[in-house]
């Protein structure tokens, strides 16, 4: 089956665009939403992270305390590290039993930091990048999350630069001011068609 990676920075529209590609049935894996999985009420990084980090780290209700956390983790480099080596392994082991599960022509993998991380260990044929300005980003998630715009700015510091996420980009939809719903819908209907055709034509050399 094709795999396509979905990345693009905070802000970029990553959701809007993977929920276009799964109106068309495409199984969409995200790998953010499996990170909350984990990380919530019950979930299974969560004793791991208390004994690391320690109990003012999960918040009353059992879940992952995520600003004391983000506070953390950008005041230091290695909580990042120790954090992402509970966490990584567990969204890996995951993302990879809805892969052997997910059904289709292709399916697409929500990776936030794909570019950071190797699109190609993760084993995706193809880049999809979400696009947008950076100026856009900020205001985007200002205004979503409430953040203030050094808030944001941290976090963009923490991923790869939109100039490295274009270059790794092997399909690009621009998702900036000017788009609307519909023109993001389109882009993804053109891309769902090449995708079809893509994983048409491995089927056929594969047999």
């Amino acid at each position: 089956m094709l795999s396509i990676g979905l990345t693009g920075g905070i802000g970029s529209g990553k959701t809007t665009v993977a929920d276009l590609f799964a109106a068309h049935g495409v199984p969409v894996i995200d790998t953010d939403l499996i990170a909350h999985g984990i990380t919530a009420p019950g979930g299974v990084a969560m004793p791991l992270i208390a004994s690391q980090f320690g109990p003012e780290f999960v918040a009353d209700d059992g879940s992952l305390n995520r600003a004391k956390m983000r506070e953390r983790v950008f005041a230091d480099g290695t909580a990042k590290a120790r954090l992402e080596a509970i966490t990584h392994p567990l969204i890996r082991a995951e993302t990879e039993r809805q892969r052997s599960v997910a059904r289709g022509a292709y399916h697409i993998v929500v990776v936030p930091l794909l570019v950071e991380g190797g699109s190609r260990a993760l084993r995706v044929e193809r880049v999809l990048v979400v696009d947008c300005p950076v100026e856009t980003q900020i205001g985007r998630v200002m205004r979503r999350n409430g953040f203030s715009r050094e808030q944001v700015l941290a976090i963009i510091g923490h991923q790869a630069t939109r100039e490295a996420r274009l270059a790794a980009a092997d399909d690009i939809v621009v998702n900036d001011d000017r788009a609307t719903l519909d023109s993001l819908r389109q882009d993804v209907d053109a891309l769902h068609a090449r995708y079809l055709s893509l994983a048409g034509d491995a089927s056929n050399a594969a047999s």
